[in-house]
């Protein structure tokens, strides 16, 4: 049997009534949620993200505003602009978009924005609450991977998860997710595949979750029996089609549930950053109270 297709859209979906429905629930106690990106230079594929991240907004009552600082911005000018918005009470969320010019320390600049309007989950403050299984404004995509997990209805408990890539916005966090639930996690990166250890960490996993950026770089064939597969690289090719980091064909020969690629976890990530600017804002009136 050809696995089930675990696509993004029908979670995103709920998630963006559930936070439909609680913006009108904080307006109605005078709270409106609001969301500020601040871009520095112009990006077209981030423009993308920014047009998807206001279309988002406005259809959950969320008010949004794309901030576009010139390319030529310095660090200092950046991070006085952060915090300006941490100190600006009607501004609920902050997000800075990527990538940033090379003389500007991202890091540096994601670190200094106030942890409660943190709604991409990326200061030190909110990843340890994710770290000791309190999570509060978790990493979108990372989020959207464990949601999509869940929804199978599979339970979790001394599971064989794998996580292909470690960076600190995915494959940390959702492996940290994962591992939180009970999951028996290994985290595999570059080292696990100069070794030539992957494929065999790969084929006992009976949830694999890949993030790494390198088309096909998961064999169909290693996959084991009846896996959960959450696929969340996008890689353009030059002919025009978007292909994942797993052989996605093969793969769902055997796996039970695949992502589609694209149509994956992906799809939920955006809805997953207003559910975080409802979470912030419910954050900030506690901190107030």
């Amino acid at each position: 049997m050809p696995a089930e297709l675990l696509k993004g859209k029908p979670l995103a979906d709920k998630i963006k009534a559930e936070v439909a429905k609680e913006v009108e629930e904080l307006k109605a106690k005078g709270v409106a949620p609001s969301l500020v990106a601040v871009q520095v230079g112009e990006n077209e594929a981030s423009r993308v993200y920014t047009n998807a991240q206001r279309k988002n907004a406005e259809q959950c009552g969320i008010k949004y505003e794309l901030q576009e600082l010139p390319a030529d911005t310095t660090q200092e000018q950046l991070l006085k602009h952060i915090a300006g918005l941490n100190a600006d009470p009607n501004v609920t969320g902050i997000i800075l978009q990527m990538p940033l010019p090379q003389h500007i320390d991202a890091k540096v600049c994601q670190w200094s924005i106030a942890y409660e309007k943190d709604v991409e989950g990326v200061t030190p403050t909110n990843m340890g609450l994710v770290t000791f299984g309190k999570p509060r404004l978790v990493p979108c995509t990372a989020m959207g991977a464990f949601e999509l997990i869940k929804s199978t209805g599979v339970d979790l408990y001394g599971k064989e998860v794998v996580v292909v890539g470690h960076s600190d916005i995915v494959g940390k966090p959702a492996a940290l997710l994962l591992l939180n639930s009970f999951g028996t996690t290994t985290i595999c990166h570059i080292a696990t595949g100069q070794r030539g250890m992957t494929e065999s960490h790969v084929r006992r996993a009976e949830i694999l979750v890949v993030a790494v950026g390198v088309p096909h770089l998961i064999k169909g064939e290693w996959i084991k029996e009846g896996a959960i597969v959450i696929d969340i690289g996008i890689n353009p090719t030059k002919d025009g089609k978007i292909l994942g980091d797993v052989e996605t064909e093969a793969a769902a020969e055997r796996a039970a549930w695949i992502t589609p690629v694209p149509g994956g976890a992906g799809t939920a990530t955006t809805a997953i950053l207003m559910r975080n600017t409802v979470e912030a804002a419910k954050w900030q009136m506690e901190k107030r109270s």
